[in-house]
């Protein structure tokens, strides 16, 4: 064996499985078809502390660009309710970097720049394709993102509900001043299919702006640049210069489907775990799963289900209740969302930590407080298992 597990996708879940799984004993490599860490710039770069403290990492600030205070929810009609939390924008780059040097301290076998073509079983192993030559291992844990094309070689559907990923655009800003607040900002609203646009600002005359949209199809360009024209109306702004354009998904909403099979693993975007902090923490689970099957020379998908089982305790419920809630903001009109609102009076909003995915889960909870009739759904939701 050239591996006992090659990970396929350096995600922060895909690095962080890599290196849990080699401090515990198993030879890693991983592979990326990147040319270095961060290289080209994934749009994810922000993340609430209430969701990376999953992880029990500690948060670096040599990859901190700007740190805020939490975030406001803004509806149609302009009302707002504030989420207090710390909250970081990041050097995308230098975070993919700190965690990357992470894993090769841990002994991980690191290669860029390398294309994975095809994963073949053969007698209990894996033979992997690559631009580079074949690779032989006993485990391969797939981290490749989304369109995880790895799982789809292999027979898996990794995410239940693909219809439901929130595709994105965003876009780094220049105009006077537009970075400096100290709180993010997220509307919701029939302009934002299913979910949200968003406005997130990274100090001094710089921030970004997002579109996320669920059932509207992968190209959310159109609403992207309905939000930027609503957003220079909204802040008095004649002119907004973009930097960069990127454009993504966001699993949300879709919920992990098939995330484990004899000898194969996969977590963080491909497995639908949305979030960096989130994904982390499920590639975490991963490693220390995938390391135990081999210290035990069994690699069977009746022992690594203890990944999904690790992954249920602590986050099913949560994911559930945030589909739900997204699900049922997806329905709404404008106005219904405006008097939904009201229900956030006199609730504790610091709890939250500032994590916009528990937003969606302390408004399911609101739903259901303050509309007794909407269980049914909820049911409903949750008989999709």
């Amino acid at each position: 064996m050239d591996a006992d597990i090659i990970v396929i996708g350096a995600s922060p879940a895909g690095v962080m499985a890599a290196r849990n799984a080699s401090a515990k004993g198993s030879k890693v490599i991983l592979l990326d078809k990147k040319e270095a860490a961060g290289v080209p710039t994934h749009p994810a770069n922000t993340f609430f502390k209430g969701m990376f403290d999953r992880t029990g990492e500690e948060v670096d600030q040599s990859y901190v660009i700007k740190n805020l205070k939490g975030a406001y929810i803004i509806t149609p009609s302009g009302k707002n309710v504030m989420f207090e939390g710390e909250a970081y924008f990041l050097d995308r780059k230098k975070f993919d970097e700190f965690y990357i040097k992470q894993a090769q301290d841990a002994g991980v076998d690191v290669r860029f720049g390398i294309e994975v073509l095809n994963v073949l079983r053969t007698d209990g192993s894996f033979i992997v394709s690559t631009s580079k030559g074949k690779i032989k291992c006993k485990l391969v844990i797939v981290s490749d993102g989304i369109n995880s094309r790895i799982a789809a070689l292999l027979g898996m559907k990794p995410i239940k509900h693909t219809e439901d990923i929130a595709w994105s655009v965003e876009a780094e800003i220049e105009a006077e001043g537009i970075g400096e607040p100290d709180y993010f900002e997220y509307y919701v609203g029939n302009h934002a299919p299913g979910w949200k646009s968003t406005y997130s600002p990274c100090g001094g005359n710089r921030a970004t702006l997002g579109m996320y949209a669920r059932r509207h199809g992968k190209d959310v360009s159109d609403l992207f640049d309905a939000w930027l024209d609503k957003f220079k109306s909204l802040k008095g702004l004649d002119e907004v210069k973009i930097i960069s354009r990127s454009t993504g998904g966001d699993p949300i909403a879709a919920i992990p489907g098939e995330i484990v099979s004899d000898g194969v693993m996969i977590t963080g975007g491909s497995a639908a775990q949305s979030g960096i902090g989130y994904g982390m923490h499920a590639g975490q689970m991963c490693g220390d799963v995938a390391a135990d099957a081999i210290a035990k020379g069994d690699t069977s998908k009746s022992l690594l289900q203890s990944y999904r089982r690790r992954w249920n305790n602590a986050y099913r419920t949560e994911y559930y209740l945030g589909r739900f809630a997204l699900e049922t903001l997806r329905k709404m009109k404008d106005k219904e969302i405006d008097d939904m609102m009201k229900v956030f009076e006199g609730e504790d909003l610091k709890v939250l930590g500032g994590s916009p995915f528990n937003q969606a889960v302390q408004i399911s909870k609101m739903i259901l407080k303050n509309n007794p009739s909407s269980i049914l759904s909820y049911r409903a939701v949750f008989r999709t298992k």
